[in-house]
C-alpha cells in the first residue's frame, strides 16, 4: 500500500510539473508576444526632442525653417483592414520628379528619419515622403507587424509619392530609403513587384528575419535559448496576427531582388549584429550592390557618428541611378 501511494504521489508530482511548466511556458509566450510588438507610441514632441539631442546642431536649424514655413506637410490613406495610415511630405526646392520614400525604425515616427531627409531635400533637392507604419506615430493600429505586413503598405504609399511628385510625363524617380525595421522594409519590398518609377533602394542596418532578431535578443536581454519558446510565440503570432517570424525574412525576399541596393552597417551594431551585414548582401546575387561599413558605430547611429562620409555615399549611390 505504502508503495503504491508513494507511486501515485511521484505521478501526480510529474503530472502537476508538467501542467505548471506548460502553463508557465503558455504565459512567457504571450508575455514576449505582447512585450515585442505592441505598440508604444511617441508622441511629436518626445520624437523632436529625442531627434535634436541625437543628431547635429544644424539640423535644427533646417526643421526649424521648415516648420515656420509650413513646409512639412500630413497626407492619410484609408487601407480597408488596417485603417488610417498618415505620412509627412516635403516637396524639393525646385520642380523635380526625385522622390525619396524615408522609413522609420521600431517604435519610432517618421521625424526620427529627418536627417536622411535632410540629405535628400537639403543636399540633393529631392522630394520626401516620410510614412508612419501600422501601430506608429498617426496612423491606426495598436500592434507592430516587424516590417513585414508593412511591405504591402509601403507599396501603396510608393504609388501616392508618385502621384504627389510625379511630373508632366506622369511618373517620377524613386528611392527608398530605410533604417533598423525599416531597412528591414525595405529589403522586402525589393523582393516585391516594384513600379517601373522605383529605382534604387538603401537599407541601414536592417535585420536578417524577425526570429533572428528577436533570437539574439532573446539571448541578450533574457540569456534564453530559442526552443521552445520562440516557436510558441511564433504561432501566437500566426494566430493573432496572421504572421510567423520565420516567414518574415529579408534573405528570401533579397534572392528575389534585381534593383539595385546600397547596404550600410555600424560594425559595432549589436541590436541588430554587424554578421547580420554579410548574410543580406550575399543573399542579393541579382542587380547591383554596395556595402557601406561605418566603423565604430553602434544600431542606427552610421549618419549621427559620420554625417559627411553617409551623405557622400548615398548621393553618390542614389545619384547613379536617379538622373
Amino acid at each position: 500500500m505504502r508503495r503504491k501511494l508513494i507511486k501515485r504521489i511521484l505521478i501526480w508530482s510529474l503530472i502537476v510539473t508538467a501542467i505548471l511548466a506548460i502553463v508557465t511556458l503558455v504565459a512567457s509566450s504571450f508575455y514576449m508576444l505582447n512585450f515585442a510588438l505592441e505598440s508604444q507610441r511617441r508622441s511629436h514632441q518626445e520624437a523632436m526632442e529625442r531627434f535634436y539631442k541625437r543628431e547635429p546642431a544644424n539640423l535644427k536649424v533646417w526643421v526649424d525653417s521648415l516648420e515656420q514655413r509650413h513646409a512639412l506637410r500630413d497626407t492619410s490613406i484609408v487601407i480597408d483592414d488596417r485603417g488610417k495610415l498618415t505620412a509627412l511630405y516635403l516637396r524639393g526646392d525646385s520642380a523635380t520628379n526625385h522622390v525619396a520614400v524615408l522609413l522609420h525604425g521600431y517604435n519610432d515616427r517618421a521625424e526620427s528619419m529627418l536627417h536622411i531627409a535632410y540629405i535628400y531635400n537639403h543636399e540633393m533637392g529631392f522630394n520626401v515622403l516620410l510614412p508612419h507604419f501600422y501601430g506608429h506615430g498617426n496612423s491606426d493600429g495598436n500592434h507592430i507587424d516587424m516590417g513585414w505586413l508593412d511591405r504591402h503598405d509601403m507599396m501603396r504609399w510608393l504609388q501616392v509619392a508618385n502621384d504627389l511628385f510625379k511630373d508632366s510625363t506622369g511618373t517620377s524617380q524613386m528611392v527608398i530609403h530605410g533604417i533598423s525595421m525599416g531597412g528591414f522594409t525595405t529589403m522586402c519590398i525589393s523582393g516585391e513587384q516594384c513600379p517601373t518609377f522605383v529605382k534604387c533602394f538603401v537599407e541601414d542596418c536592417g535585420y536578417t528575419s524577425v526570429w533572428d532578431e528577436f533570437n539574439n535578443e532573446l539571448k541578450n536581454q533574457f540569456g534564453l535559448p530559442s526552443f521552445p519558446l520562440m516557436n510558441l510565440t511564433s504561432t501566437l503570432c500566426k494566430m493573432r496576427y496572421g504572421w510567423t517570424f520565420g516567414e518574415a525574412t529579408a534573405v528570401e525576399q533579397l534572392k528575389k531582388s534585381t534593383l539595385p541596393m546600397l547596404f550600410i552597417h555600424g560594425d559595432a551594431d549589436t541590436f541588430v549584429p554587424y554578421a547580420m551585414l554579410d548574410q543580406l548582401y550575399n543573399a542579393k546575387t541579382t542587380g547591383y550592390k554596395e556595402k557601406y561599413i561605418a566603423h565604430d558605430t553602434g544600431h542606427a547611429r552610421a549618419y549621427t557618428d559620420h554625417p559627411e562620409e553617409y551623405t557622400q555615399r548615398v548621393k553618390s549611390f542614389v545619384n547613379r541611378f536617379i538622373k
